[in-house]
C-alpha cells in the first residue's frame, strides 16, 4: 500500500514518513512531564513540524513497562486541548495514542486523523468507533499488559506470532468495514518482548509487509536502544536514528520517533539511495 486514506484524502507513503512523538503525560519512559503543560506541548509541536515531521502522535497515557492506566477523563483533559491547539495552527495529520473507545471518539471529533492503539482495537467499542469514522488506525501487537508485559515474555516464533496476531486484527477491521487503505500495523517493539525478540522483529520486519498494509516502526529511545548502545535516554538519539533507518530499509513506511530532525536528515540520505529510481 503506497498511501493511507485519511479523513481529508490520501496520505502518500511511497517513501517513509516521520511520526513525531508528543507525550502529554507525567510519566512516559523518555520524556514524561517534559511537555505536560499546554504551552510547552504546542511549542514542541511547532518545533517538530519545522524539523520535518509528517505526522504528530499525541499521547495522554503512558504505556511504558509497569505503567498504570489513567481514567478516560484524565486522558481527555490532557490531550484534547493539545489536539485543538495544534489543529488551530497546522493541517499536519494528527494521531492519538490511546486504547479507550471514549477517548478515540472525542479525539476524532477534535480533529485527529489516525487512532494509534496498543491494543489493536480489542477494547469494547473501539472497533465500532473507528469503523464509523473516516480516520485511519494503527494496530499494534502487545503480549500481556503494560504493567506486566516485560515479566518473562515468551514466544516460540516471535515474528510468526506477531504476524499472525496482526493478520487477525486486520481481518477484524475488514469485517467491520475498515478498508485496507485505512490500516497500519505495528509489531510493538518493547511491548512484551525481550531484546532478542526485538532484534528478530527488526531483522525480519520486511515479512510484515505481506499483510498488505503499511508498517509502522517505533523503537525511539526504547530500552533495546539503550541496552545496545549503553546510553541513557538523553544520549540515545544516534541509536534511535540507526534503528529507524534500518526499519525504513526493511519496509517500514512510518517511523515513530522523538528525535525528528536527525531522523529526517538520515532518512533523506536513505531515500536518495534506496528510492533512487522511483
Amino acid at each position: 500500500m503506497s498511501y493511507l486514506r485519511l479523513r481529508n484524502g490520501k496520505f502518500d507513503l511511497s517513501r517513509p514518513k516521520i511520526m513525531g512523538i508528543l507525550n502529554v503525560t507525567p510519566d512516559s519512559f523518555s520524556d514524561g512531564g517534559q511537555f505536560f503543560d499546554l504551552d510547552k506541548a504546542l511549542k514542541h509541536a511547532r518545533e517538530m513540524i519545522a524539523d520535518g515531521a509528517d505526522i504528530l502522535d499525541i499521547g495522554g497515557e503512558s504505556t511504558r513497562p509497569g505503567a498504570q492506566e489513567v481514567s478516560a477523563e484524565q486522558e481527555l483533559a490532557r490531550i484534547i486541548p493539545v489536539i485543538q491547539a495544534v489543529r488551530a495552527i497546522s493541517d499536519i495529520p494528527l494521531s492519538v495514542d490511546t486504547q479507550k473507545a471514549e477517548v478515540m471518539q472525542a479525539a476524532i471529533a477534535a480533529g485527529v486523523d489516525i487512532i494509534n492503539d496498543v491494543r489493536a482495537l480489542q477494547n469494547d467499542g473501539a472497533l465500532a468507533i473507528v469503523a464509523s469514522s473516516k480516520v485511519a488506525v494503527c494496530l499494534m501487537h502487545m503480549q500481556g499488559e503494560p504493567d506486566t508485559m516485560q515479566i518473562a515474555p515468551h514466544y516460540v516464533d516471535v515474528v510468526g506470532e506477531v504476524i499472525s496476531f496482526l493478520a487477525d486484527r486486520v481481518e477484524a477491521c475488514r469485517l467491520a468495514g475498515i478498508s485496507d487503505d485505512r490500516i497500519i500495523v505495528d509489531p510493538g517493539f518493547g511491548f512484551g518482548k525481550t531484546l532478542q525478540h526485538n532484534l528478530e522483529l527488526l531483522k525480519h520486519l520486511g515479512r510484515l509487509t505481506s499483510l498488505g498494509v503499511p508498517v509502522l516502526a517505533g523503537m525511539s529511545r526504547k530500552k533495546m536502544i539503550r541496552e545496545l548502545t549503553d546510553c541513557h535516554n538523553e544520549s540515545s538519539a544516534a541509536g534511535s536514528v540507526a534503528a529507524a533507518v534500518l526499519a525504513a530499509i526493511r519496509g517500514a513506511r512510518i517511523l515513530r520517533v522523538h528525535d525528528v530532525k536527525p531522523t529526517v536528515q538520515a532518512l533523506k540520505l536513505v531515500t536518495a539511495i534506496e528510492w533512487m529510481d522511483s
